[in-house]
């Protein structure tokens, strides 16, 4: 067992934390730019620095241990950490240092994405040196990255309210009716009715969408958790479905999409900001915060 953390732990830790990101110790030689016995080797001599083994490798493959997966978590937390001091040591001084971990949906209109991208240009005039980080999730999942603390601030479509979050509405987008180019009310592609529309198959979402209304189809014959998944049931010509506009255009555009009614088959889902109610305190909040007033001076600007 460790007692006192050597370069060469930390290298070790490097080199474990490689092969379980490739997925195996054969794997892990494009990205570690060495041999297998080597690999093999500082390896094998950090499970001895330890007193335990970390993962199975062989002819079954490449699997962690219970220890193994505990011990991930322990070394990125570690370096991470030494990222985190790193970054602090080198720019003492500055007003704002530290990490900030955005979060988004994927196919966020452009106009949406455009607003974002002033917010950081206008985060980067700051006296800052502040590591960013940009992942792209679920809703569900930005939420639970939310409470737990691994990202800072998260942009999506939100059904529900969690509590122990706050939900700032930033922008909206409408959702239309579309049929394929092999769908059999593709001719009448613009003119449909509603009831008529309801006579056929549809493809919808997993999740709860209140704002529909009256226009949520009853006869669903499929469902799907994402905008692309949707528009690939949509585009065999065996169901109907809602996408956002702007995703949209440039399959209508192509001729293999075309909207049912755009008038009378049309909803809007608003898009919200998220951040934990009770923020943490010292640099990390004032990173925030600084990064929240950025977004209200982007969004007023472009507006």
């Amino acid at each position: 067992m460790f007692t006192h953390l050597s370069d060469l732990d930390l290298r070790l830790i490097r080199v474990f934390l490689a092969i379980v990101d490739a997925g195996g110790v054969s794997s892990a030689q494009a990205t570690l730019n060495v041999g297998q016995p080597t690999i093999s080797t500082q390896l094998a001599t950090l499970e001895t620095r330890l007193g335990y083994r970390l993962c199975e490798r062989g002819r079954g493959g490449f699997a962690l241990t219970s220890r193994g997966e505990q011990f991930v978590d322990a070394c990125r937390t570690l370096l991470a950490a030494i990222d985190t001091f790193d970054s602090t040591a080198r720019n003492v001084g500055k007003k704002l240092v530290g990490t900030l971990t955005l979060g988004m949906i994927g196919n966020t209109p452009v106009s949406a994405n455009a607003r974002v991208s002033q917010a950081i240009a206008r985060f980067r005039q700051r006296d800052e040196s502040v590591r960013l980080a940009v992942l792209v999730r679920s809703p569900g999942e930005l939420e639970e990255m939310l409470l737990a603390e691994r990202i800072q601030v998260a942009i999506g479509y939100f059904w529900h309210r969690v509590p122990s979050l706050e939900y700032v509405e930033i922008f909206a987008e409408d959702q239309l009716a579309y049929c394929g180019r092999a769908h059999p009310l593709f001719a009448q592609a613009g003119r449909v009715g509603i009831a008529q529309a309801f006579e056929h198959d549809w493809a919808w979402r997993s999740y709860p969408l209140p704002e529909a209304g009256d226009l949520a189809p009853r006869n669903i014959g499929a469902v799907a958790d994402n905008m692309e998944a949707v528009a690939m049931l949509v585009l065999s010509g065996r169901h109907l479905g809602y996408l956002p506009e702007h995703f949209a255009a440039p399959y209508v555009k192509q001729g293999l999409l075309a909207p049912l009614n755009p008038q009378a088959m049309r909803y809007r889902v608003a898009f919200q900001m998220v951040t934990r109610a009770q923020r943490s305190s010292g640099a990390k909040r004032e990173i925030v915060e600084a990064f929240l007033e950025d977004m209200a001076a982007a969004h007023a600007a472009i507006d």
